[in-house]
C-alpha cells in the first residue's frame, strides 16, 4: 500500500464521522544487602479484561467523537473489544494507541495488529499499512487515550466523587486518610496510591503512584461496580506530564506542597512546578480546589485556575487553619478552627495531613462530629512513620521520606520528640537512575539533624551503588565526617545503627517506607526495611 495513503472520510474533518446518536459529555480536560533473588523489574500495565463494566461505549465512531483528528483510513463502523497502549496486552479487535515515552509505541504498531488490533491510534501513519485495519492519526495521542480509555469504561469519573491529591509530599498519607476516614463515615470508597489500590476493601499493590489510562478507568469503573461513592487517587507529576488524567472529572483537588524533586524527569524545578500548575490551570468552575496556604508558592499554583478555591494552614489565615495542641509518640491533638480533633498520626507533617482531611471531607458534606470521631482511630500508612518499640527499648522508626524537605520534616518531628538524653541516629540512601541533585542535599539534611548518620543504598537500579553515594558525601563537610558512616549494604547499614544506638536512642530509617523490593544491578531482591530492623532489635 502507498506510504502516504489518501484520507477518508469528508476531507479529514476534525470530527470522526459516526452512525451512532451524538451525545454530550462533561469531562474535566487536563493537559495532563539483598537477600532472596528475584527476577528483573519491568513495569507491566495491568491487562485489561474484555470490559463488561458500566455502559461502556465500543464502537470505534462513537470512541472517537469530538477528538480531533488529523487522518483515518479504514473503517470506523467497527466495534473496539479493548483499548491498550502495550502491545503485549493487546486482545482481539483491540484499539491500539501508539504514545512516545521512554519507548515509542509507533515501533509496535505492526506487532499489536499481529496480535489481534482491528485499529491503530498514532501521531505517525506507519510506512506500510495493514488491509483489514483502521488506522487514526491524530496530534497528541496521549491526550487521545486518556479520554477513549475514560469514555470505553463509560465515563466512570463522572459518576462518582473523585478526588485527586498532588504535591511533593503527602500525597499517600492524605490520600489512604481520607479512604480510611470515608470508609468508617460508612462509604463504599476507592484508592489510588503509591502503596496500593484499594476496590471496596480488595486491595492490589501498586506499581506507580498513578496509573497509566487504561487500567485507571478501568479501576474507576470497577469502583462503581462495587457500589462505591468516592475514590480518592494521588496525581503524580509524571502522570499530569503524560496526560493519564486527560478526560477525568474531578471533584476536587487537594495540593500539599512543592519541593525538590524528581528532576531525573523534569530535569528542572521550573518545568515539575508548571507541569503541577497544568492541572489546577485546566480545572472547571465546577471543582473545588484545597491548597495548603503555608506552601509559599499555593497562590502562584492556583493564579490561572477557575474551581473554586479553598485554602488549610497551620502558620497562615486560611479557611481551615489548624492549631497543634500536643504531639507526642502516641500522636496529635491539634484544633481545626477551634475544633479539637485527636489522632494517632505523629508529626507536624501529620498535622498538615489531618487537617487537609478534615477539610476536604466537609467539603464532600460530611458531618463534623462524625468526622472527628472517625480520624481518632486511623493509624498511619505502612512505612509513613511507621514506629517500631524493641522490648530493649529502643524506638526505630521506618519513613519513605526520600526528598530533602521529607527528611527534614521527619527529623524535625524526632528531634522536637526526643529526651534530653536521646540520639537520633539516620540510615539513608538515595535512588540510582533519579534526581541526582538532590543526593548531596539528602545527606546534607540527614546530618544536619542526626547525632549519627549513616549513608548506604537505596534502589541504585543500573547505577553504581560507590558512585551514588559518593554524589551523596559531596554534600557533606570534612569536619562533619566524625558523624558520618558509609556502609553500601543496607542490612549491613541498618545492624550498625542498631548497634551503634543506646538502649533509649532513635534509629531512622529513611527512603524506602512500604517498598519491599530493592533493585541492585537491574535484577529486584526482597527487602523490607521494617523486616530488617525487628530482626536486627531482636
Amino acid at each position: 500500500m502507498p506510504s502516504t495513503p489518501p484520507c477518508t472520510g469528508p476531507g479529514c474533518q476534525a470530527e470522526f464521522p459516526s452512525s451512532a446518536s451524538c451525545f454530550i459529555i462533561r469531562t474535566l480536560q487536563v493537559d495532563t544487602a539483598p537477600t532472596t533473588k528475584m527476577t528483573r523489574r519491568m513495569h507491566i500495565d495491568t491487562p485489561d479484561r474484555p470490559s463488561t463494566l458500566g455502559n461502556t461505549e465500543k464502537r470505534l465512531s462513537v470512541l472517537m467523537n469530538s477528538i480531533p483528528i488529523d487522518r483515518f483510513i479504514g473503517d470506523t463502523d467497527i466495534e473496539v473489544t479493548g483499548v491498550q497502549s502495550y502491545s503485549r496486552n493487546i486482545h482481539k479487535d483491540n484499539l491500539f494507541v501508539a504514545i512516545k515515552l521512554e519507548k515509542d509505541g509507533h515501533t509496535y504498531i505492526a506487532d499489536a495488529i499481529a496480535k489481534g488490533a482491528t485499529a491503530a491510534l498514532c501521531e505517525e501513519l506507519p510506512r506500510t499499512l495493514a488491509d483489514g485495519v483502521t488506522y487514526i492519526q491524530v496530534k497528541d495521542s496521549k491526550e487521545a487515550l486518556g479520554k477513549i480509555a475514560s469514555r470505553f469504561y463509560g465515563n466512570p469519573s463522572e459518576r462518582i466523587r473523585l478526588i485527586g491529591v498532588t504535591g511533593t509530599n503527602g500525597k499517600t498519607s492524605t490520600a489512604t486518610l481520607l479512604y480510611d476516614l470515608f470508609e468508617r463515615l460508612g462509604h463504599k470508597v476507592g484508592l489510588l496510591s503509591t502503596v496500593e489500590n484499594r476496590i471496596a476493601g480488595r486491595v492490589e499493590k501498586a506499581s506507580i503512584t498513578t496509573p497509566t489510562a487504561v487500567p485507571l478507568n478501568r479501576m474507576l469503573a470497577e469502583m462503581l461496580e462495587q457500589g462505591c461513592t468516592h475514590c480518592f487517587m494521588e496525581v503524580s507529576s509524571e502522570s499530569i506530564d503524560q496526560k493519564r488524567v486527560s478526560g477525568l472529572r474531578f471533584s476536587g483537588i487537594i495540593f500539599t506542597n512543592i519541593s525538590h524533586d524528581h528532576l531525573d524527569y523534569h530535569k528542572t524545578f521550573q518545568s515539575y512546578w508548571q507541569t503541577k500548575k497544568k492541572l489546577f490551570d485546566s480545572l472547571p468552575d465546577l471543582t473545588w480546589v484545597l491548597l495548603n496556604k503555608d506552601e509559599e508558592r499555593a497562590a502562584d499554583m492556583v493564579r490561572d485556575c477557575a474551581a473554586v478555591c479553598h485554602g488549610y494552614a497551620i502558620d497562615t489565615e486560611a479557611d481551615f487553619r489548624a492549631q497543634v495542641l500536643s504531639c507526642s509518640f502516641e500522636g496529635l491533638q491539634l484544633a481545626v478552627n477551634s475544633y479539637e480533633i485527636k489522632s494517632k498520626l505523629v508529626g507536624l507533617f501529620n498535622a498538615y495531613n489531618i487537617t487537609a482531611s478534615f477539610a476536604a471531607a466537609l467539603l464532600l458534606g460530611e458531618k463534623r462530629e462524625a468526622v472527628k470521631q472517625a480520624l481518632s482511630d486511623i493509624r498511619p500508612p505502612k512505612g509513613r512513620f511507621d514506629l517500631y518499640k524493641a522490648k530493649s527499648g529502643r524506638c526505630a522508626i521506618v519513613d519513605y521520606a526520600h526528598s530533602p524537605d521529607a527528611l527534614d520534616a521527619v527529623l524535625s518531628t524526632l528531634n522536637a520528640l526526643k529526651k534530653e538524653n536521646q540520639r537520633v541516629i539516620t540510615v539513608v540512601g538515595c535512588g540510582g537512575e533519579r534526581d541526582q541533585e538532590k543526593r548531596p542535599k539528602m545527606a546534607k539534611a540527614a546530618l544536619e539533624q542526626s547525632d549519627l548518620l549513616i549513608i548506604t543504598s537505596d534502589n541504585s537500579r543500573g547505577e553504581d551503588p560507590e558512585a551514588i553515594l559518593d554524589d551523596m558525601m559531596s554534600g557533606l563537610s570534612a569536619d562533619a565526617l566524625t558523624k558520618v558512616e558509609r556502609i553500601t549494604n543496607r542490612k549491613a547499614a541498618i545492624d550498625r545503627a542498631v548497634a551503634l544506638s543506646n538502649t533509649n536512642d532513635l534509629i531512622l530509617v529513611a527512603g524506602r517506607g512500604h517498598e519491599t523490593v530493592q533493585e541492585i544491578a537491574n535484577v529486584d531482591h526482597f527487602f523490607d526495611d521494617m523486616t530488617e530492623v525487628k530482626l536486627s532489635l531482636i
